[in-house]
């Protein structure tokens, strides 16, 4: 046992540990890079599983490395015998100070290897609800915080429509409601990713608050049949369970944005907190074209698959906005759409095949599709100034541009006016990043992770914790 401490010391003395979890990270950030990129450049499926390969291959070399050799003012040095009672002294440090942190973070890279060779090979899951043990779902998306606020969640409401084939309207709905509350400055509210993590999973209300962080949760359901509108909402105290509030709207299509509202006014009469607005009717941004809002909701919902969907997503805003031009939240997702779109060549008018056609194409497609981004989202911005969604696009533009004044300007508009929007927090991350401030990148990217801590947020958030020189903590 004692030799055996001694090889952990001694391994802990030529920084193996360290070189193993800095190693570990690099790879894994290599990867997520490598990902997107095959898409992007039509670059054959193998080259992921290639960089995999080598970036494994490479592992034992470079602890065989940091065994025998060490970086020395001098330069590359042979590593010198241990000094007379060093090994003791590390073998004697407290359990918590022996085991070094980066035998952790080693720990996580190889998790975050399994997760990629798994995904490779699990089959697509189901869409439909499942009965899971707690275990297998709660996904520890809490972060602490010492904000006073009561905090809620919106879980995706069941599309209950008589075909089922409304999913699309009522995740919709789900999201409209969401944005409708989270405009009410005295409440925090979980941010979609994170609530829509648990659609489709039947669930025990408390451990789903627990999970997400919230005291409160929002459910229900949507029924739509032709012209018919059926919404039913719920209240739920995630401490034990009980319902505090539930309500049923039968109404019109035409009454779908003042459902909206009096779903948010219950709630907040129910939490005894004010709207914080002059009029109620401020939470939500109707239109008048109800088929104009249903292709608005089409459009965010192909908006979430990302890829080749983005351009589709972009031609259901342009259809929304050529049914009623004057509303803002269809300009806004178009310049949003539009924007993202420089990062899918697939979906592209006339998608390049290989690395020299993407690079030829990419000098005019992305300049124009910046340039289009930018008059959607200035005309968002023209029809409603209060639009956070519309700066945050107009913040990203400026920042692919490189226009840094014009992009922070933005973005610390959208923060002003929701200081809650974690797609706002992370892209201004992403903007210091690009700019070279890694002190306020990991910053921003820390509170839109405790705003909302989805994947890509944790991975980018860890990934500029390394930047900021705290591996172990990344």
């Amino acid at each position: 046992m004692r030799s055996y401490q001694q090889f952990l010391a001694e391994l802990k003395r030529r920084k193996v540990f360290k070189v193993a979890a800095v190693y570990g990270a690099v790879a894994f950030a290599l990867i997520q890079v490598a990902d997107p990129l095959v898409a992007a450049l039509s670059l054959p499926e193998e080259f992921l599983t290639y960089i995999v390969v080598l970036l494994l291959l490479g592992f034992p070399v470079a602890l065989v490395l940091a065994w025998a050799f060490e970086v020395t003012p001098d330069g590359m040095q042979k590593t010198g015998e241990a000094a007379p009672g060093e090994i003791e002294a590390i073998v004697s440090l407290p359990a918590s100070k022996r085991w070094p942190a980066g035998l952790m973070a080693l720990a996580g890279a190889l998790v975050a290897a399994a997760w990629w060779v798994g995904r490779q090979s699990a089959p697509v899951a189901a869409d439909a609800a499942t009965d899971q043990p707690a275990s297998d779902v709660r996904l520890a998306f809490a972060e602490p915080d010492d904000d006073p606020r009561p905090s809620l969640a919106v879980l995706p409401f069941a599309d209950m429509s008589p075909d089922r084939d409304q999913e699309y309207f009522s995740d919709g709905i789900t999201e409209e409601i969401l944005n409708t509350l989270a405009r009410i400055q005295e409440l925090k509210v979980a941010a979609r990713t994170s609530a829509f993590a648990f659609k489709g999973r039947r669930i025990d209300m408390r451990i789903v608050g627990d999970s997400l962080g919230v005291e409160y949760l929002i459910e229900g359901s949507v029924r739509k049949a032709g012209d018919q509108l059926r919404i039913t909402a719920q209240l739920i105290d995630t401490t034990d369970g009980t319902h505090l509030w539930s309500d049923q709207y039968d109404r019109t299509m035409d009454d779908v944005f003042a459902i909206q509202t009096e779903i948010a006014e219950a709630i907040a009469r129910e939490l005894r907190i004010p709207l914080g607005l002059g009029d109620a009717s401020e939470l939500v941004t109707p239109t008048a074209d109800l088929q104009a809002y249903d292709l608005y909701l089409s459009g965010l919902a192909q908006m979430r698959n990302r890829g080749v969907a983005v351009a589709e997503a972009a031609r259901l805003f342009e259809g929304a906005i050529a049914r009623d031009s004057t509303w803002a939240p269809a300009w806004a997702k178009l310049a949003e759409a539009r924007e993202i779109l420089i990062w899918y060549p697939e979906g592209w008018d006339d998608p390049p095949v290989g690395r020299d056609a993407y690079l030829e194409a990419s000098k005019t497609v992305i300049p124009a599709l910046l340039e289009e981004a930018e008059r959607a989202a200035r005309k968002a911005l023209a029809l409603d100034p209060g639009s956070a969604s519309a700066y945050v696009a107009l913040g990203s533009i400026m920042r692919d541009w490189r226009r840094w004044p014009e992009a922070e300007a933005a973005y610390r508009q959208a923060l002003a006016l929701d200081p809650d929007n974690a797609e706002a927090h992370h892209q201004y991350a992403e903007f210091f990043e690009g700019s070279g401030r890694q002190a306020e990148a990991l910053s921003s990217y820390g509170r839109s992770v405790a705003l909302d801590p989805a994947p890509v947020r944790r991975a980018l958030y860890g990934f500029s914790l390394f930047m900021n020189l705290r591996p172990e903590e990344g």
